[in-house]
């Protein structure tokens, strides 16, 4: 399993939603997308169906181990410590000053 289709399900207006989920193998997207808009389907037609989502993990888009602990030279920022210090790098040829 490595995408899965959660949804919340009502028997009718004042029953607490009941948590539901599916699953599929990594290479099922499109049946996943298509089981998750049947569900939508579903829900304009009026059942009590909602939150509709898909997760997946997928082994070959999950990122690297340890991305958490930069190396100690990692030197970003948000704000530019001293606004003179260009951020970026050039593209191309830079502008004659």
């Amino acid at each position: 399993m490595a995408i899965v289709v959660y949804w919340l399900e009502r028997e009718h207006v004042d029953a607490a939603a009941q948590a539901r989920h599916a699953e599929f193998a990594e290479d099922a997207l499109g049946a996943a997308l298509q089981f998750a808009e049947q569900l939508r389907g579903r829900r304009a037609a009026g059942e009590g169906i909602s939150h509709v989502a898909i997760q997946s993990e997928l082994p070959q888009a999950v990122g690297k181990a340890g991305v958490a602990d930069p190396a100690a030279d990692y030197a970003h920022y948000k704000r530019r410590i001293d606004p003179a210090i260009p951020l970026g790098r050039p593209s191309g040829k830079t502008p004659e000053n």
